[in-house]
């Protein structure tokens, strides 16, 4: 396993498709507007980095340490984050596209999702305690046996969550989206 550390560099614009990046412990380093569609980012470690601007849709994050991440008007098509190791996982988005993306099992408490696209992504048995959704589009999100307590969903829109199914002690809603919890009973409110 290489070892190389980068220390609070910045990559700028750069397509990490044509130059792959090198594996290694990225620290502290800020990628803007880079394409890592595709990219193999699996087994490298970053720490404390941001993302602004990136395309990292379909990357292969498999057993990467993602610690204290911050993702911002980036594109993550169908990411596999389920894939990467658990242990200090920290994420938080904003103004992100996140469809199809796959956070199975993993726990995200306290996680920040603000202004993202997250149609179909899939939360399965996911810990989203504490999580916020703000202003998050959530239509066809697939949570089931998630942990939601304490989430914020207030103003969160197009979600269909299973009270019955998920634990949602605690957690934050507002009206009209909260009929998202009665979906299943296929029944129609005026």
């Amino acid at each position: 396993m290489n070892t190389e550390l980068t220390e609070k560099k910045v990559f700028e614009k750069i397509s990490f498709r044509e130059n792959p990046l090198i594996k290694g412990v990225y620290e502290e380093c800020r990628f803007m507007h880079c394409d890592l569609n595709n990219a193999d980012l699996s087994g490298i470690t970053f720490r404390n980095c941001s993302f602004d601007g990136c395309d990292l849709s379909m990357a292969n994050v498999q057993n990467s340490v993602l610690q204290d991440l911050k993702f911002a008007n980036c594109k993550l098509l169908g990411l596999q984050f389920s894939q990467c190791r658990s242990f200090l996982l920290q994420l938080d988005f904003e103004n992100c596209m996140l469809k199809l993306t796959l956070f199975y099992k993993l726990k995200l408490k306290n996680t920040r999702f603000k202004n993202c696209n997250m149609q179909e992504a899939d939360f399965t048995e996911a810990d989203l305690s504490g999580a916020t959704f703000e202003q998050c589009d959530l239509l066809q999100a697939m949570f089931i046996h998630t942990n939601l307590e304490k989430a914020d969903f207030r103003s969160a829109f197009n979600y269909s969550i299973d009270p019955e199914t998920n634990r949602i002690r605690k957690a934050r809603f507002s009206v009209p989206a909260v009929t998202g919890l009665l979906d299943k009973y296929d029944i129609e409110i005026e």
